[in-house]
């Protein structure tokens, strides 16, 4: 008998996404599994959720949301051997995305039955887990901007981007470590990904494998809007690393640090996130954690 655990976040995306234990029970057989529907219903109560399932004794925890409520579920997995189940009721989807999970909740839930399991790397930031990307600059503030709308669609994304073009300030200057070497930028944006998609099919990371340990690195230095533009564009054909601008590489390890007494602005997994530091270490944890994935993965 497998325990299932399902962690649901009833709004994520358009919040019209049902899952019920009628609709669970056509899938999964009760001689075969006994199944537990947990609710989320505010920031951080995926991660409690997801840590009484592990007391209880959980055989497999899903997530049902998006990124956000994925990283909250899969930080308490990390390490362990209990796998991650994902169903994609969000928005962007990033990490569902790279991983081919069907977003369609039958195809998805066919999936978890068939519990086809692999390990990939996670990322870390100072002692926060990452799973799709993480973030300072432009991105962090889309995010903030994003978050504080209420259109969880590519249009509202879209606006969050324009919102984010008109608040735009002069970048401060930032020291950059990474593979033994130290440079100083004033960067527009740099985005640190263990996926190849960061939602809504688009990605500046294409090259990006969440099972190379490495994390893929594009940091764009500051640009005018005319560039701004033209980097959207690329975005749209994802090529961003043909702007003059962008400069991609992959790390195991990256520092960022800016003046004492300042701070970064953050996004981790599309969640805004305020660094209360002048510095920030990301890091990779290689084949950390087990999640259940089409066969063909």
């Amino acid at each position: 008998m497998k325990n299932v655990h399902f962690i649901v976040n009833p709004i994520a995306g358009k919040g019209d996404s049902t899952i019920n234990e009628v609709l669970l029970s056509q899938y999964f057989e009760a001689k075969h599994f006994d199944l537990c529907l947990k609710i989320s219903n505010y920031p951080g109560h995926a991660t409690e959720l997801t840590k009484a399932s592990l007391h209880e004794g959980a055989h497999i925890i899903v997530a049902c949301g998006g990124d956000g409520t994925i990283n909250e579920v899969a930080s308490c997995l990390v390490g362990t051997n209990i796998p991650l189940g994902i169903i994609p009721f969000g928005s962007g989807n990033g990490l569902a995305s790279n991983l081919d999970i069907p977003k369609n909740l039958c195809e998805a839930l066919g999936l978890l039955r068939n519990a086809h399991m692999t390990k990939i790397d996670v990322g870390r930031m100072n002692g926060r887990f990452f799973f799709s990307n993480t973030g300072v600059g432009f991105d962090a503030s889309v995010i903030k901007n994003y978050e504080s709308s209420n259109r969880r669609t590519l249009s509202g994304y879209l606006a969050a981007c324009i919102t984010s073009l008109k608040q735009l300030t002069k970048p401060q200057e930032i020291e950059i470590k990474a593979n033994g070497r130290k440079w100083k930028t004033t960067p527009f944006l740099v985005f640190v990904s263990n996926t190849n998609v960061m939602g809504y099919h688009l990605s500046l990371t294409p090259q990006a494998s969440l099972q190379d340990g490495l994390l893929d690195v594009l940091v764009v230095t500051k640009v005018n809007r005319v560039k701004m533009l033209v980097l959207g564009v690329l975005l749209l054909m994802n090529r961003p690393h043909l702007l003059k601008e962008a400069r991609h590489f992959q790390t195991t390890t990256l520092a960022l640090s800016t003046l004492p007494g300042t701070h970064f602005d953050s996004q981790i997994d599309g969640e805004f996130h305020a660094v209360e530091d002048n510095t920030i270490f990301i890091g990779i944890e290689k084949k950390a954690l087990t999640v259940i994935v089409p066969e063909q993965l």
